[in-house]
């Protein structure tokens, strides 16, 4: 590990903290919920471990209160679960060329929504980046969900729900201070927030799963800005104002 990798590794580990006590807070909920369905702290521990994403776990614990099958347990997982894809491919965009593709690979594992947002907002982003930063999110949101199982009950309903709300806090302080600088992006979030209500109350889109309304929403979004208002890369703007 070369020095200024060594560096950005210590920058996703520095920056990887407050998410993983966020991190900690909502998985802690989990683990009670895991608890009612009898579930042990280390599996809640491997279920969490393995799927970084509060939404895609939420969706297994309820597949399993419905004894649902393998199969059907693995299709909602997959539907709850594919924004992440498009994350991906958003996020291999910041990448060098040169980049192996192991680590294009591998680094779409840890890939969750606040990972993913302080990736996106990095200069000169490297995936030892968001290595270092799900270093301490990943293992803070699977200890989270195993005390969440071993404390079962203990908590009052008033003192979980706090819990649960500090990670979308933590979210709001991370796209917050790159829409300030740029117009756009506060426009692209303001019409997300509004959109993302309207899916919530609309007859027909209310009742799709909320990683499908995510997708709808990230590719409509994102395609109408990319006409409307296109971001050039340094060369192809160069050519652009010639």
């Amino acid at each position: 590990m070369n020095k200024n990798t060594r560096m950005i590794f210590l920058q996703g580990l520095r920056d990887g903290i407050p998410i993983g006590l966020g991190y900690f807070a909502v998985s802690f909920s989990l683990g009670i919920f895991a608890k009612k369905l009898g579930f042990n702290a280390f599996q809640g521990f491997l279920v969490s471990i393995l799927n970084l994403a509060s939404a895609g776990e939420y969706a297994l614990f309820e597949c399993v209160a419905s004894l649902s099958g393998v199969i059907e347990t693995a299709f909602v997982i997959l539907v709850v679960n594919a924004r992440y894809m498009l994350m991906g491919c958003a996020l291999s965009q910041k990448f060098s060329r040169n980049t192996p593709f192991f680590h294009r690979f591998i680094v779409g594992f840890p890939l969750s929504d606040e990972l993913f947002g302080i990736a996106i907002a990095k200069e000169n982003y490297t995936p030892s980046y968001t290595y270092g930063a799900a270093l301490i999110a990943a293992p803070l949101w699977a200890i989270g969900t195993a005390i969440g199982v071993m404390a079962g009950n203990l908590l009052p309903d008033f003192v979980v729900n706090a819990l649960s709300l500090s990670l979308y806090g933590m979210f709001l302080a991370i796209i917050v201070p790159p829409a300030k600088k740029d117009k756009v992006l506060s426009v692209a979030i303001l019409v997300s927030f509004i959109a993302s209500y309207l899916f919530s109350v609309l007859p027909l889109v209310k009742l799709l799963s909320s990683g499908m309304k995510t997708i709808i929403l990230t590719i409509v979004i994102s395609a109408i800005l990319a006409v409307i208002k296109p971001v050039y890369e340094e060369n192809e703007k160069k050519e652009s104002e010639k």
